[in-house]
């Protein structure tokens, strides 16, 4: 029976993929994603090129100008989403990208990656609340959970991969040249988005009907909605958690591995491939193997495991590493990954843009937060770094649990009252 239950799972996600509207939607995501890990690699080495003493500090600059981007327009882009064609939204953005990353090429200033870089991500804060908002309006409610499986699981197989296969990329075509192939892949998604037809892509927003609301207001309540469901507020809380320890395995795994267990990057590169694994086969089962209405299961498991994966790390040799960080990236995609499908089953389709938005813009903010602390105890505690980040981690996790189960005690409670 068991046997059964998981065979059904892995097939279940690619029966999304009958869904022509969502499949050409999922290869354009492919193709855009493709696309990301060539900007990525070839801006670390243009930023080499550029100032080989002050690479570090302005790929850095670069990565927190991309996330401050995320955080201020994110809740603005799930408002336009539900005033303007989702189409026009899409394509827009994603030829505005191609335009940009095009010109990285002929960059010889810092001020100048700065600028396209952040101009890059204002689109893509555009594009992504939009393209998450779409899916549960073109996918049956039956399909959803294995459709933003499936979704999230490329993202992270392509996360694990798509850098490598940049690198070969960037071996044969040379570093500024990689850019052009994302230029490349990002017109092959315009012209998959393209074909799709306006009207499936609009399917839960009738922009005709919408009034001419006050945009800050909009984005308001795309925040008050989003902290004002118990369930979506406990998922966040999870996600903020999740992101402190998912934080002290990018920031601190390369001194881990080069200082403590004095190994070299190949082994820092096979040790995080295997966190990108356990994250991508993670997301790929969990849409069809977790039914609970609010997932609390895999989000406290999820916590747990992370939590409780990185607190040993300081203390195993180098193949008890892999192991751990097998079951963090489990424990990262249990956690992270409810969101997404818990705002489609628990917010009113018309409000479902703005609320995408403003998770979009939180959840990254959770990560500007977790960085420097993931930075701090690395620097302040460089032999027991993973044991305070994990003690931290399943500090957070009791107290997460113990507000969420009171709060579902007091609802019973107040409805039994009524009774």
């Amino acid at each position: 029976m068991e046997l059964q239950s998981l065979k059904k799972a892995v097939i279940v996600p690619f029966k999304t993929l009958r869904n022509t509207t969502f499949a050409r939607l999922y290869f354009a995501q492919i193709a855009s994603l493709f696309g990301d890990a060539f900007t990525w690699l070839g801006l670390a080495l243009l930023t080499y090129e550029i100032s080989p003493n002050n690479a570090a500090a302005i790929l850095a600059s670069a990565l927190t100008l991309r996330v401050t981007a995320y955080i201020i327009f994110s809740p603005f882009a799930g408002v336009v989403s539900e005033k303007l064609r989702r189409k026009n939204i899409l394509l827009i953005t994603q030829l505005a990208r191609m335009a940009i990353v095009c010109m990285l090429p002929f960059v010889t200033q810092e001020w100048q990656v700065y600028g396209l870089i952040f101009a890059l991500n204002v689109f893509a804060a555009f594009f992504t609340p939009t393209y998450r908002a779409i899916i549960p309006q073109i996918v049956e409610k039956e399909i959803y959970r294995e459709a933003n499986g499936l979704s999230m699981a490329t993202f992270q197989l392509l996360s694990v991969f798509g850098p490598a296969l940049a690198g070969i990329v960037a071996v044969w075509l040379g570093a500024k040249q990689i850019f052009f192939v994302n230029g490349a892949t990002l017109f092959i998604a315009t012209l998959l988005i393209f074909t799709i037809p306006m009207t499936a892509l609009q399917k839960g927003v009738n922009t005709d009907n919408i009034p001419p609301g006050n945009t800050w207001s909009e984005v308001l309540k795309g925040i008050r909605l989003l902290f004002g469901n118990k369930i979506l507020r406990f998922s966040l809380s999870i996600e903020f958690i999740s992101a402190i320890a998912g934080a002290m395995v990018l920031v601190n795994t390369i001194g881990l591995i080069k200082t403590s267990l004095q190994l070299d990057d190949k082994h820092y590169g096979w040790i995080m491939a295997v966190f990108g694994i356990g994250a991508a086969i993670t997301a790929f089962l969990l849409g069809s193997l977790d039914k609970t209405k609010t997932r609390s299961v895999s989000l406290i498991s999820g916590a747990i495991l992370i939590g409780v994966a990185i607190s040993f790390a300081n203390f195993v040799p180098y193949t008890g590493l892999m192991f751990l960080w097998i079951l963090a990236g489990i424990g990262q995609t249990l956690a992270d990954m409810p969101s997404e499908t818990l705002i489609g089953e628990n917010i009113e389709p018309q409000d479902q843009g703005k609320v995408y938005g403003s998770h979009f813009a939180f959840s990254h903010l959770w990560w500007a937060i977790a960085y420097p602390i993931a930075g701090f105890l690395g620097t302040q505690f460089p032999e027991k770094e993973f044991l305070y980040g994990g003690l931290l981690t399943l500090t957070l996790a009791a107290i997460a649990v113990l507000v969420f189960k009171s709060s579902r005690s007091n609802r019973k409670k107040l409805g039994n009252r009524n009774d």
